[in-house]
């Protein structure tokens, strides 16, 4: 543990980001508490997870804050939670739509959009597929093989790392690393398209149900956990993050991540209980709102 040799505005920095994770965890607890009691029991499980992600990777960046030599172990446990977040999250608005049956009758003569994010955003001449039991479940599957392979992955890295063949800063064509990492990130984008496709599509049917937010934060939560994360390292590995003896640079770049995720997730947390503590109407049946159709045009 580094804390021993920290003065006392280090001392205080620590204590306050701790501060930060604690009222984190405090705040998720109530939450969840919240949406025990008052959610239906088919969103329950889903919510929970989502709204976990944030408190999850502030924990695990307090541990390793505290405790540098876990820092591998924290980091591959949020990534590893974050995986199965992203398959929740596209659960999750088919829940909202009223589940996959209703979702198919409501977009029954539909198409999905698949020129978006991350993978085809530029190539507009793309076909529009339809909706069906097959694309659906092939939107799933796309987000559920993440949530899947990446633990196993994880775990392979952490065999190798143990063996002495997976050096995270270790680039080189003929470690592990790079493979490893680059077939993580072919993963990534494959998972995140499907949540883009189907966020498309239900975007202004769930307009009612703040959805925009929702992804909104959960983007938030992708970007600073990966984007900002795999920048950090770029630069400590450059040497553009200067060492400060006993700190390497990676070590001092580390030590930047996990104060800023805690710091940026605590924040998360916070917006996170605001857009989802709110109770929403349940989206009328399609078939309803057909046989009103009927009824208004019947009574002139």
């Amino acid at each position: 543990s580094l804390s021993a040799g920290l003065d006392l505005p280090g001392r205080f920095l620590f204590a306050i980001l701790t501060l930060m994770t604690l009222i984190a965890n405090l705040v998720f607890l109530e939450e969840a508490v919240y949406i025990y009691k008052k959610i239906p029991s088919s969103k329950r499980s889903i919510i929970i997870w989502i709204n976990a992600a944030a408190p999850v990777i502030a924990t695990t960046s307090c541990i390793g804050m505290w405790i540098p030599r876990s820092t591998m172990f924290t980091d591959f446990t949020a990534a590893v939670f974050f995986a199965v977040v992203i398959h929740k999250f596209l659960l999750m608005m088919i829940k909202e739509c009223g589940g996959q049956k209703l979702l198919l009758r409501r977009f029954e003569n539909g198409h999905f959009k698949i020129s978006t994010g991350p993978c085809c955003c530029c190539c507009l001449c793309l076909p529009r597929v339809r909706i069906t039991r097959r694309t659906l479940f092939l939107l799933k599957l796309g987000t559920f093989q993440f949530a899947c392979l990446r633990p196993v992955l994880m775990f392979l890295s952490i065999v190798l790392w143990t063996n002495g063949n997976y050096t995270l800063y270790n680039l080189s064509l003929k470690g592990a690393a790079i493979w490893i990492s680059c077939f993580v990130g072919v993963l990534t984008i494959i998972a995140l398209w499907p949540v883009g496709i189907m966020f498309q599509q239900v975007r202004t049917l769930l307009i009612c149900k703040n959805i925009i937010p929702k992804f909104a934060l959960y983007q938030f939560i992708l970007i600073l956990n990966h984007l900002q994360t795999a920048i950090i390292n770029i630069l400590a590995q450059q040497r553009i993050i200067p060492c400060a003896p006993p700190l390497s640079s990676s070590a001092r770049g580390s030590y930047m991540i996990q104060q800023l995720l805690i710091m940026e997730m605590f924040l998360i947390t916070l917006i996170s209980r605001v857009v989802y503590r709110r109770k929403y109407d349940d989206l009328e049946p399609p078939e309803c709102t057909a046989e009103e159709a009927e009824d208004n045009k019947q009574t002139p």
